[in-house]
């Protein structure tokens, strides 16, 4: 409290740390408002109050009550920190930054406000921004523990070549942090060590079977190193911490992003026996439904609430499979009343449209101008740096589970977080040919899936790249339900991609995924050109085709934007 705090607000705050520390943030809370009621005007008690809220597990809430103390004394750094750091608990990254930047001058001598600053920017995509503040707060304050396991996992991210060193460093300062082990076992992986990866991982999946990182990550190493016991590593987490719900909820998603669905099935049943939970009764009716076990999938189905959106889209799901489209419209329809941008629904309403012709869907499909191809600005610069670089990564790279891939393998984390110059250049050419994209789309439209964002500010959020193989490595139909716009441009492509007939390699716009039970064909065809950029919504299913011989090497990116107005 400040000097000029009154006894009374001394009293409520001293009360309130008490209640904390003997009963905990949730009992405190009534006497946080209580002092609060009593002295609105206190920017002291607006600030513990924040904090009791946060410790409460009230991101968004602690925010605002900081916010109060920051308008009471605005020239507070503490209170802007606390401010901040409750936007970044949100999630609110872009606030946690605006909290910040008038604070700049002064926070450059605060490790504090570095470490802050750069857990916002990080969390807002800027990786290598996020790297110069953990910096800054790690010459302040060489010994940071946050700021040291920040300034490692930025490494990792950007490729940097001493990632492992930076998380040995963290390490010798905070040897019991679980989460700095599992960094130090991916950046091991990433370095090619993948023995020494895996080592670590089963350490850390012996004695923190919570982990749920590492269980998928252990797994992970165990299938691309030929282990018939991948997923061992789950059933043995679920052993050591029975009480735990999130370890089969874990394991029940890396089965399904095998396509083994009936085992994932059976893991959601065991585990909502266990645990009398509605979330595993959907899962299990999923993955039945997937598994083409579409009577159990509805009987459990119809023993669930539908009013929750994800609920209500896999209900149509399994409507569209049990062929009664007239069924799966009206769940369609009921979930986007609430939700009217969900992804996933559009999808699926476009192949119903399909279904019955309905005389919307070419307003849908942009009257053919929304799947394209255009060139890549300055591709005959770029080309020659950008496949061996590429290639490079691809040798140490993973399979990607739960993804849509069926063989070949894909890039580690965001590639464009990445710190090579033909990357940002790469970047960098990619935005201009969204500009030339955008230019050919109609008009925007608010009620559109797509046009509505037509003319807002456009950003790359995920990027990775591809290298598919000769023999059956495809991508299965599926769609983006987290992007606005969705990519490939083609690096290298068989030397047979244009032939005619079968179109092997070609990019499948508007294919259902085959457990639809729909038989469609694509709307629209792409055909694998080095330099082009195919682009098309996100919400539409996309896949391609295998091929024989030869590879296809791919940048994919997904358009994201900051505000849809709504």
């Amino acid at each position: 409290m400040t000097e000029t705090a009154s006894p009374g607000e001394r009293d409520w705050a001293a009360r309130i740390v008490e209640a904390e520390h003997t009963q905990g943030a949730a009992a405190a809370m009534p006497l946080a408002e209580q002092a609060i009621a009593a002295f609105p005007n206190s920017a002291e008690l607006w600030n513990l109050a924040g904090n009791v809220r946060l410790h409460a597990g009230d991101a968004d809430g602690a925010a605002a009550w900081f916010a109060q103390a920051m308008a009471r004394e605005p020239r507070r750094l503490d209170f802007a920190l606390n401010t901040a750091i409750a936007w970044s608990s949100a999630r609110r990254y872009d606030a946690a930054l605006g909290v910040l930047d008038p604070f700049e001058e002064q926070g450059r001598r605060s490790a504090v406000y570095c470490s802050t600053r750069a857990t916002a920017e990080r969390g807002a995509g800027r990786i290598h921004a996020a790297a110069t503040w953990y910096d800054r707060a790690l010459t302040l304050e060489p010994a940071r523990k946050k700021a040291l396991h920040g300034r490692a996992r930025t490494a990792l991210e950007a490729g940097e070549a001493d990632a492992v060193g930076r998380f040995d460093r963290a390490l010798a300062v905070d040897p019991g942090n679980a989460e700095l082990w599992l960094g130090k076992a991916q950046a091991l992986d990433a370095a090619g060590d993948r023995d020494g990866a895996l080592a670590i991982a089963e350490q850390l999946a012996d004695k923190v079977p919570t982990l749920i990182d590492n269980l998928r990550f252990c797994a992970q190493l165990r299938r691309d190193m030929g282990r018939a016991d991948y997923a061992e590593c789950f059933a043995a987490a679920a052993r050591a911490a029975p009480a735990d719900p999130t370890i089969p909820g874990a394991h029940v998603a890396w089965l399904a992003g095998l396509d083994r669905y009936a085992e994932a099935a059976e893991v959601a049943a065991a585990a909502r026996a266990r645990f009398d939970d509605e979330h595993f009764a959907l899962l299990e009716a999923i993955n039945r439904d997937a598994a083409g076990q579409h009577g159990p999938a509805g009987e459990i189905l119809a023993t669930l609430s539908l009013a929750r959106g994800d609920l209500l889209v896999h209900a149509a799901r399994h409507a569209l499979r049990s062929g009664e489209p007239d069924r799966a419209i009206g769940y369609l329809d009921r979930l986007l009343e609430s939700d009217p941008w969900d992804q996933q629904a559009w999808s699926l309403r476009m192949v119903l449209w399909r279904l019955c012709d309905d005389p919307r869907l070419p307003w849908l499909l942009g009257d053919g101008r929304l799947v394209r191809s255009v060139e890549l600005a300055r591709f005959g610069a770029l080309a020659p740096s950008l496949a061996p670089l590429l290639d490079r990564l691809h040798d140490t790279s993973p399979f990607p589970l739960g993804q849509s891939l069926r063989g070949g393998t894909q890039t580690r984390g965001n590639l464009f977080d990445r710190r090579e110059s033909a990357l940002a250049a790469l970047a960098d050419a990619i935005r201009d040919t969204l500009e030339t994209y955008r230019a050919g789309l109609p008009p925007a439209d608010p009620t559109h899936p797509f046009l509505r964002y037509r003319d807002l500010p456009w950003r790359i959020g995920g990027s990775w790249s591809v290298r598919l193989q000769g023999g059956g490595d495809h991508h299965a139909s599926h769609v983006h339900p987290q992007g606005v716009l969705s990519s490939a441009l083609y690096l290298r492509v068989p030397a047979f991609a244009g032939a005619a007939g079968t179109r092997p390699g070609w990019l499948e716009i508007g294919r259902p995924p085959a457990n639809l039970n729909v038989d469609l064909e694509p709307v629209s065809m792409i055909e694998p050109v080095e330099g082009a950029v195919a682009l098309f919504p996100s919400y539409l299913f996309h896949g391609t085709r295998p091929f024989r011989d030869g590879d296809r090497l791919t940048v994919a990116f997904d358009v994201v934007v900051k505000d849809a107005g709504d």
